[in-house]
């Protein structure tokens, strides 16, 4: 297996023999592209956002908070691009300037979250970038809804909270998750992904004992979800508050 290499547009590394340059991006863009490799065959590309003060010498040895974004299904393939249509990277385009670094992989076309190397990502990422280990979210939408909880449940000691938007998942899995901060949101009139997705899962967690989760419902939204939840406030206030081991207080009705 060959070591990941992380390519950024200030470094073209030589990789699995052959040089894997990425098509540049808008010009002025805070996000950088960049390429994860675990084999010849295993490979993500994705986006990185370094909050504004990563630089600064006077930050140089501080640990800062990282947010994994997984897109939904619309935008998988090879165009970068396609991932400043929604979430994170559409809120960082727009001049949002997170205290976190910001991945956003991209999955590739007729693939699955499940099947793609995201924990490994997170590895590379701890190992080159300064990131506290205690803070790592993960969120989602829709296709990356389903993502979210996939990976929070094969490795629930790895995320401080988890922000799954209309996704779904299996409810036996959810034991795994009692100690879990998450805040769930779904539109009530999704067609592409049944809100009963997510409230099964959300009752799922309340049987097994975390009563701390948060169910934001949207009574008149369709599919998108995501636009409403990544909008809110209070979730971005709630997000950083949280840190890897603390439990959930209990939801406020």
């Amino acid at each position: 297996m060959k070591s990941p290499t992380l390519l950024t547009s200030a470094v073209a590394c030589l990789t699995l023999s052959t040089f894997s340059l990425l098509p540049a991006l808008s010009q002025d863009s805070p996000q950088e592209p960049g390429e994860f490799h675990t084999t010849k065959e295993l490979s993500l590309r994705y986006l990185i956002h370094l909050p504004e003060g990563y630089a600064k010498p006077e930050n140089a040895e501080k640990a800062w908070p990282l947010i994994v974004f997984l897109h939904g299904a619309g935008e998988r393939g090879d165009n970068l691009e396609m991932l400043k249509k929604h979430g994170p990277p559409k809120l960082i385009e727009a001049g949002r300037d997170f205290p976190a670094i910001v991945v956003s992989p991209q999955c590739p076309a007729e693939s699955w979250w499940p099947d793609e190397p995201v924990l490994e990502l997170i590895d590379h990422l701890e190992a080159s970038h300064r990131i506290d280990a205690d803070r790592i979210y993960l969120t989602g939408l829709s296709m990356g809804g389903y993502g979210t909880w996939a990976f929070a449940s094969r490795a629930p000691d790895r995320f401080a909270a988890i922000v799954p938007i209309c996704g779904g998942g299996v409810p036996y899995q959810m034991r795994k998750l009692k100690t879990m901060p998450i805040w769930v949101f779904h539109g009530k009139k999704d067609g592409a992904v049944p809100f009963e997705e997510s409230e099964r899962l959300v009752e799922a967690l309340k049987r097994n004992g975390n009563e701390g989760v948060k169910f934001t419902v949207y009574p008149e939204a369709g599919h998108d979800s995501w636009t409403a939840a990544y909008d809110t406030p209070e979730l971005w206030d709630w997000l950083f508050s949280q840190k890897r081991g603390s439990s959930p207080a209990p939801d406020k009705p």
